[in-house]
């Protein structure tokens, strides 16, 4: 079995789908799939379908969900399978699980290949951290579960999926910069403070790319905008660090021109207290 939630939702056996069309056994394939091998109780996955208002037959309508979903994947697998759909797609006491490994969804790939990007930037091998972290974000076709309806519990875990990717972008381009990539990097950083207004780290990475560039006007632009919007939107100023940076670029800091500080230290950081 393949199963995709970094984007559209998808789950193949045997190269065929067993994606349901009706909005509420994705709901529950999808749940179901972020957890392999474990136990999902029935009251979370009537919580996720139904929120709080649960109606009188939701035990029942969720068996019927269950049904209907083995259907797909006992069609799926074949009559030859071993096992059979009620073993893949188990009832166990107080819920359901998906009995298969973590490795065939890619959310557990993708955690997987972010783990070792971050472990490799922190020991200073910014060629292994970029690497890594490229191929976890390569994963992504789109925001996660983009077209299923999400509930309470999904809400949740698609909220945490997209801030991990956010944060790994971020890392990636700690590690591309001091890799010497900061003209290679504008166009993507450009993209995201446009994206993320208010996102002080992206653009602390845009000025310094858009610096070792050869565009000290256009980083200071940058740092004019970001600042407009805190005041005009929030009511308060760039953090300190952001202030540190762009006095830093204003007197034209020798520092700005290589990696500085601690191998582990993030763009952001660089002019940290």
């Amino acid at each position: 079995m393949k199963i995709q939630v970094l984007g559209p939702l998808s789950a193949e056996v045997n190269g065929g789908s067993i994606v349901p069309t009706a909005g509420k056994p994705r709901q529950i394939l999808a749940l179901l799939a972020l957890y392999p091998g474990r136990v999902l109780p029935v009251q979370t996955l009537m919580e996720e379908i139904w929120g709080t208002d649960l109606p009188q037959s939701a035990s029942t309508t969720l068996q019927t969900y269950i049904l209907q979903l083995r259907r797909r994947l006992g069609t799926a697998m074949g009559p030859g399978a071993p096992g059979g759909a009620k073993e893949v797609l188990a009832t166990r006491h107080g819920g359901y699980l998906l009995q298969i490994e973590p490795e065939c969804v890619d959310a557990h790939a993708y955690e997987g290949l972010v783990a070792r990007g971050h472990a490799a930037f922190e020991q200073g091998d910014d060629e292994g951290a970029a690497a890594a972290l490229r191929q976890a974000l390569d994963l992504w076709d789109g925001p996660a579960l983009v077209d299923v309806r999400v509930g309470p519990i999904l809400s949740i875990e698609v909220m945490r999926m997209e801030e991990s990717r956010l944060v790994a972008v971020e890392r990636r381009i700690d590690a591309d910069l001091r890799l010497g990539r900061h003209t290679e990097l504008i166009a993507e950083l450009t993209e995201l403070i446009a994206r993320h207004p208010q996102h002080e780290g992206l653009h602390s990475q845009a000025m310094v790319a858009l610096y070792r560039s050869g565009r000290q006007a256009t980083a200071l632009d940058v740092y004019r905008r970001l600042r407009a919007w805190l005041i005009d939107e929030l009511g308060v100023e760039p953090s300190p660090q952001l202030q540190r940076l762009h006095h830093a670029m204003l007197s034209v800091d020798p520092a700005l021109d290589v990696a500085a500080g601690p191998r582990h230290t993030s763009t952001f950081d660089l002019y940290a207290a």
